[in-house]
């Protein structure tokens, strides 16, 4: 008898290491939707986003980053182009010619940017979900808070090693909200020494990563959904920040999510305005 695979999804060579892929939604539907999660995450942390957009008939793909979750580690260093590169490879082994939805999150947000500035010809449209732009590095307070995430996640990363991660992360795995093999999957990747680790090394490289995206502009006619975590009066500067792109673009789209949270926004309370971002981006 054989063995059930311990994840959900597929290990993909994309030359050289193996990327796991997790596809959802009507194998036939077009576009393709790419779910590009961020630091410190994994594919599980858009399970609730994939049911729901294909519940709308879309069909979508969440992977892991390489040495994140369960995917194996890719060359050094861990910057916005190796992440890049790393996607292209995928869409090319899985017969994905595009064009594609690019979706974003955190981080994950100069990862799709990037992406949809050297390979215009693939990029239908953007939708940024509580993402970072380049534009925060430029504040006061951008290049510290990533100074001090970097700072938590080695600490992260050593005590992984030692396995304290593993009892901590009954405690930090679901804040996102998930249910189910997604929640337990979250929560044996939180645990994981090798995710922490490559987590960091990618945090290490986030100016780098920023410095990358903010070579060129989105194109303005670009459709692009910019979605956020509560509502505007609660941090006015740092979401008139994120809507930039969007009020940028000719097909622009900005909603502020009342009540939730950088994490809970991908979760079962509030994962339909990330839809309706996607939604947007396809009726423009």
């Amino acid at each position: 008898m054989s063995q059930r695979r311990p994840f959900r999804g597929d290990l993909i060579d994309v030359g050289g290491h193996r990327l796991r892929a997790v596809r959802g939604g009507p194998a036939d539907a077009q576009p393709l939707i790419v779910l590009e999660h961020g630091a410190f995450g994994c594919a599980a942390d858009w399970a609730v986003v994939q049911d729901r957009l294909a519940a709308q008939g879309l069909r979508s793909l969440a992977y892991d980053r390489a040495g994140l979750g369960h995917s194996e580690p890719g060359p050094e260093p861990r910057d916005g182009r190796a992440i890049v590169a790393d996607l292209a490879s995928l869409l090319r082994a899985l017969d994905e010619p595009g064009p594609v939805v690019l979706v974003g999150h955190s981080m994950g947000g100069l990862m799709v940017r990037l992406f949809a500035l050297t390979h215009p010809d693939l990029v239908l449209g953007v939708v940024l979900v509580d993402a970072i732009t380049p534009d925060v590095m430029q504040t006061r307070g951008g290049p510290g808070m990533v100074r001090a995430f970097w700072r938590l996640l080695r600490v992260t990363r050593v005590a992984a090693r030692l396995g304290l991660m593993r009892p901590i992360s009954l405690l930090t795995h679901n804040l996102i909200g998930l249910t189910g093999e997604a929640a337990l999957e979250k929560r044996r990747i939180h645990g994981s020494a090798a995710h922490a680790h490559w987590a960091t090394e990618e945090v290490a490289y986030w100016p780098t990563t920023s410095d990358q995206a903010a070579e060129t502009e989105f194109p303005p006619e670009l459709p692009i959904a910019v979605i956020t975590a509560g509502a505007e009066p609660g941090a006015p500067t740092l979401k008139a920040i994120q809507a930039l792109p969007a009020i940028a673009s000719r097909h622009g789209y900005v909603e502020h999510v009342a009540g939730a949270r950088h994490a809970s926004l991908l979760g079962v309370r509030f994962a339909d305005p990330v839809v309706r971002g996607v939604q947007q981006v396809l009726a423009a």
